[in-house]
C-alpha cells in the first residue's frame, strides 16, 4: 500500500465492510473474539518477542516493563471488562421504564504513541471489538515495525476464529498527514500520543476521545513511614523507564522529613543532583522547549553521561531539587524520564497551592497524588486541585491507571476533563467504546407539587421572589 490518502480511503473502506459482519455477533462471539486476542498475546514467550521489538526499535523504556504491559495489565483490563455487556439489550430499569441498547460507533481510529506500541494496539482492539467496531491504528512512525506485528497477530487470531481479519489494520507508511485523513473518514478517534496529535483529533471533525499531558505531583507529608513511600517512589517513577504519562514528574516534601525522605531515595537507588548537575542536566534535556528525545524513556546512566554527570553503578534515577514552576523553571514539567524534581514545602496549604502551580505549567486534568495518613490532607487535596485523579500511598506510574491496588477502570488512556482539553475525567474502558439508545416506556409517576420539588428551599426562595418585587 502507498503512502497516499488512497491508501485511507481502502483501509476504511475494509473495515466498514468488516464491521457490518460483525455487527451480527452475538455478545458470546466478541467476548470469546476479546479473549482470544489477550490470551495469545499475553503468552510469555510472544509478550517477550514483542517487547524486545518494542525496545530496538524505539530505544525507549525497559523490555520487563514492557513484557508485564503484556503478561499482566491486559488480562487484569480483560477481567474488569469481561462481564460488561455491549451487545443488545445491557441495561434494564423496571421502576423508570428505560432500557439501555448498546450499538457499535463503526470504525475507530487508533492512535498509537510510541511509548505504548506493544500494548496500545491489543488494548484499543479488544474493547472495539468487543463493541462490534473495526479499529484502524495509525502507529508512531518510530514504532511502526512493532505496532504492525501486534495488528498482524491480532489478524491471525481472528482468521482463526473465523472472524474478518480486517476488522484491526494498520497504516503501514504512517505520518500525520495520513492519521489525519484516518480521524476525518472513520466515526470515532481514540487519541494516545503528543499533544499535537490529540489536538488534531479534536480538530477532525469527528468525535473523539483523547488524553491530556502527564505531569504527576506528589504530596508526600509527615505521617507516613518514608522507606515504604521512598520505594513506592522509586517503583513508580522507574516502571518502563518513566515512559508513561503517569510516572511522578515531582514530589512535594514536607521540611520536617525533606532530608530524611532524600537518604531513603537514596537508598532506593536515587543520585542526588548538585546545582552544577542541575544546570548541566537542563542543557541537555530540551530541545526547543521540548524535552529531547535523547533524554524519554532512557536510563538514567545514559541521560547523565549527555550532561558530562558520572552516576554511581547503582543508581536507578536522578532527583533535582527546585524551588517554583514555570517556563524559567522547566524541571517542574513533564519529563519523561528518569528525573524527578523535589520540591520542599512548610503547610499543607502551600503544598496544595504548588500542586494546581505544577499542573497549571503543565498536566493540566491528569492527576496527583499523596503519601499520607491524614484523611483530612487527602480529601482537600481531591477538594482543591484540578485533576481528574488522586493517588493515595501507592506507586503512582503503576496505580494512576488502575491496578489491583484500587478501584480505578483499568485503562491504557487516562482522560483530563476540560482542565487538559478532553471530553472525559475518568480513565478511558469499555463503555466509550460504543454508544447507547435508551427505550423509554411510560410509567405511572405522581406529578410533585412545589413543595416535593424545592423542599426546604422553598421558603427562602419565595422570600426572595417577594423582596425583588416579582
Amino acid at each position: 500500500m502507498t503512502n497516499t490518502l488512497d491508501s485511507i480511503d481502502a483501509l476504511v473502506a475494509k473495515a466498514r465492510r468488516a464491521q457490518a459482519i460483525l455487527d451480527g455477533y452475538s455478545q458470546e462471539q466478541v467476548d470469546l473474539i476479546a479473549a482470544a486476542i489477550v490470551y495469545h498475546l499475553s503468552r510469555p514467550e510472544l509478550a517477550t518477542r514483542i517487547a524486545e521489538m518494542a525496545y530496538e526499535e524505539t530505544g525507549m523504556g525497559l523490555v520487563a516493563s514492557k513484557r508485564a504491559k503484556l503478561t499482566q495489565k491486559m488480562p487484569a483490563i480483560f477481567h474488569d471488562i469481561r462481564k460488561e455487556k455491549t451487545v443488545g439489550v445491557i441495561d434494564r430499569d423496571e421502576e423508570n421504564g428505560i432500557t439501555i441498547i448498546a450499538k457499535p460507533f463503526g470504525v475507530i481510529a487508533a492512535l498509537v504513541p510510541s511509548t505504548n506500541c506493544e500494548a496500545t494496539p491489543i488494548f484499543k482492539s479488544v474493547l472495539g471489538i468487543r463493541a462490534r467496531n473495526a479499529v484502524i491504528c495509525a502507529p508512531h512512525p518510530a514504532s511502526k515495525v512493532t505496532t504492525q506485528f501486534v495488528v498482524s497477530i491480532i489478524r491471525e487470531i481472528l482468521r482463526s476464529l473465523e472472524a474478518p481479519d480486517d476488522l484491526v489494520q494498520c497504516i503501514d507508511t504512517p505520518s500525520k498527514a495520513l492519521a489525519g485523513e484516518l480521524m476525518a473518514q472513520c466515526d470515532l478517534t481514540m487519541a494516545t500520543g503528543s499533544g499535537d496529535m490529540v489536538k488534531a483529533a479534536y480538530s477532525s471533525g469527528r468525535p473523539a476521545y483523547g488524553v491530556g499531558v502527564g505531569n504527576a505531583a506528589v504530596i508526600i507529608d509527615e505521617t507516613v513511614d518514608l522507606e515504604e513511600t521512598a520505594a513506592n517512589i522509586s517503583i513508580g517513577k522507574t516502571g518502563d523507564n518513566a515512559s508513561g504519562c503517569s510516572a511522578e514528574n515531582a514530589i512535594i516534601v514536607h521540611a520536617s522529613i525533606y532530608d530524611e525522605f532524600l537518604q531513603a531515595l537514596e537508598a532506593q537507588g536515587a543520585y542526588i543532583a548538585t546545582m552544577g548537575d542541575k544546570q548541566k542536566l537542563q542543557a541537555v534535556m530540551w530541545e526547543g522547549g521540548h524535552v529531547s528525545r535523547k533524554v524519554v524513556a532512557r536510563p538514567a546512566g545514559e541521560i547523565a553521561a549527555l550532561a558530562g554527570i558520572e552516576l554511581p553503578a547503582d543508581s536507578r534515577f536522578i532527583v533535582v531539587k527546585e524551588t517554583d514552576t514555570g517556563p524559567g523553571f522547566p524541571f517542574s514539567g513533564e519529563k519523561l524520564s528518569l528525573v524527578l524534581t523535589c520540591y520542599k514545602y512548610e503547610s499543607f496549604e502551600e503544598a496544595v497551592a504548588l500542586v494546581n502551580r505544577i499542573t497549571d505549567y503543565s498536566g493540566s486534568g491528569h492527576s496527583c497524588g499523596i503519601h499520607s495518613n491524614d484523611g483530612v490532607r487527602i480529601l482537600k487535596l481531591g477538594l482543591e486541585t484540578r485533576t481528574s485523579r488522586v493517588i493515595v500511598r501507592q506507586p503512582h506510574g503503576i496505580a494512576n491507571s488502575g491496578s489491583w491496588s484500587n478501584g480505578l477502570a483499568k485503562t491504557f488512556s487516562l482522560g483530563c476533563g476540560s482542565w487538559g482539553g478532553n471530553s472525559v475525567s475518568e480513565n478511558v474502558t469499555q463503555k466509550h467504546y460504543y454508544n447507547t439508545t435508551r427505550i423509554a416506556e411510560p410509567i405511572e409517576r405522581k406529578v410533585p407539587d412545589e413543595a416535593e420539588i424545592y423542599g426546604p428551599m422553598l421558603n427562602r426562595i419565595a422570600d426572595l421572589r417577594i423582596a425583588l418585587g416579582v
